[in-house]
């Protein structure tokens, strides 16, 4: 049995993805319709019967808190846990953390009192399904210090992670983290010749990294002002001596870090086979049990589309788009190539009747296209919102512009014929 602790990094203020986590952390930010994004690290370690968790975080942790206590409750006999560690003064520091680093530093005072001999040290971000149980393994049959899980990208991707050469070993000998354009050239990997042909030709770390205990402790006492990975403390075990290895991962990843790359990761989960797979037996993406009602459909063409529970829809036509949980949609609207994340709570009928109000949802006769949609927005009749590359970086007091994408602030209020992007 492989004693291994997971330590799951919330990230910081993610304020590239703003402002989605501007009332919420980057993990709790909802994806897919009814999951959150702490839940796809969360559910890889459930499917690799890792049951010892710990999630890191600093910022809006409060929903994040509520998502996690309502949905990973182990029973008494299996000693599972996913515990949330919130930045914290401590004798040793009264800083909030000040990296990657810093956080798994200040963190492993709470591990001590659990056995584990390596621990798994993985983003709260990223979408992509994988066996750690196979990493663990693969680490030790290299008897290596320190693993690091590895895709291949593009010359242009490259200058955004740290990039590494590997040996014929599967041994790192160098690493670069986030390299300038023009050194490129020296950092080219040997990888296989599907990649090759792609012009995949550089080795990323994909921020998954398996360490031994002790190795891990050793470091930071050897290094206590080192506050990143990447940009130290990996650096360091490699000239140090220490034995560092790839784990080349073959399969769908994306790192969620902007506007954009979460706007087309949700899209593309309406692909007819998308490349991230909801839909299996094994790898399961494990959430809340909300309990809600089946969702209901008047009139609606659907495309393309994946739509949450709980939902009441009168829309005319839904395409390429991911409906939320309890997202309500008035008659003779068309949405397409959208992200609605619906509501946290539903209406009663004597509120909807009293029109006192705009009702949450959206209204009758509206056109969304290219937007993302947050919870418990409510957006009347005869709305136009319109997303466009060709469209500039805005901020107003109901919506953002980010790459062409008009996001709605959670609980923005939209009146009747307003019209946003392209139409305005």
């Amino acid at each position: 049995m492989i004693k291994m602790i997971a330590l799951i990094l919330g990230g910081g203020a993610g304020t590239r993805l703003y402002p989605l986590t501007s009332e919420r952390s980057k993990p709790a930010v909802p994806i897919g319709g009814k999951y959150r994004l702490i839940d796809i690290p969360i559910s890889n370690c459930l499917n690799s019967s890792l049951r010892r968790m710990f999630v890191v975080t600093q910022y809006n942790s409060a929903s994040l808190n509520q998502h996690i206590k309502n949905t990973y409750n182990f029973d008494m006999f299996s000693h599972g846990f996913v515990d949330i560690l919130a930045a914290e003064q401590t004798p040793t520091s009264d800083k909030w953390f000040q990296g990657t680093a810093d956080a798994v530093r200040q963190s492993m005072h709470h591990m001590r009192t659990h056995e584990h001999d390596y621990i798994l040290i993985l983003s709260g971000d990223q979408l992509y399904q994988m066996d750690f149980e196979a990493l663990a393994n693969y680490h030790i049959d290299k008897e290596a210090d320190l693993t690091i899980a590895t895709i291949p990208v593009v010359a242009k991707d490259a200058p955004g992670f740290g990039i590494m050469k590997v040996n014929e070993g599967g041994l790192i000998d160098s690493f670069v983290e986030k390299p300038k354009p023009d050194v490129l050239d020296e950092w080219q990997s040997a990888v296989e010749d599907k990649y090759r042909k792609e012009d995949k030709l550089y080795l990323a770390s994909m921020g998954i990294y398996m360490f031994r205990r002790e190795v891990l402790e050793k470091l930071f006492e050897e290094n206590p002002q080192y506050t990143d990975f990447g940009k130290e403390v990996i650096p360091h075990a490699i000239e140090g001596g220490y034995t560092v290895a790839s784990y080349a991962f073959d399969d769908y990843w994306t790192d969620i870090g902007t506007i954009r790359s979460f706007f087309e990761a949700n899209i593309a989960l309406t692909d007819n086979i998308p490349e991230f797979n909801l839909f299996d037996n094994e790898q399961s993406i494990y959430t809340r049990p909300r309990l809600l009602a089946p969702s209901k459909f008047a009139g609606t063409f659907l495309n393309k589309a994946i739509v949450a529970e709980g939902c009441i829809i009168h829309a005319t036509k839904i395409e390429r788009s991911v409906i939320g949980i309890r997202a309500r949609i008035g008659m003779g609207t068309e949405i397409s190539n959208s992200i609605i994340m619906g509501n946290d709570y539903y209406e009663t009928l004597t509120e909807l009747a009293t029109g006192e109000h705009q009702p949450m949802g959206i209204g009758d006769n509206c056109e969304i296209r290219n937007a993302i949609i947050d919870k418990n927005c409510r957006i009347g009749n005869n709305v136009k919102i319109h997303g466009s590359v060709a469209l500039p970086d805005v901020e107003t007091e109901t919506y953002v512009i980010r790459d062409g994408v008009i996001v709605l602030k959670k609980g923005a209020y939209i009146p009747d014929g307003t019209k946003i992007g392209l139409e305005g």
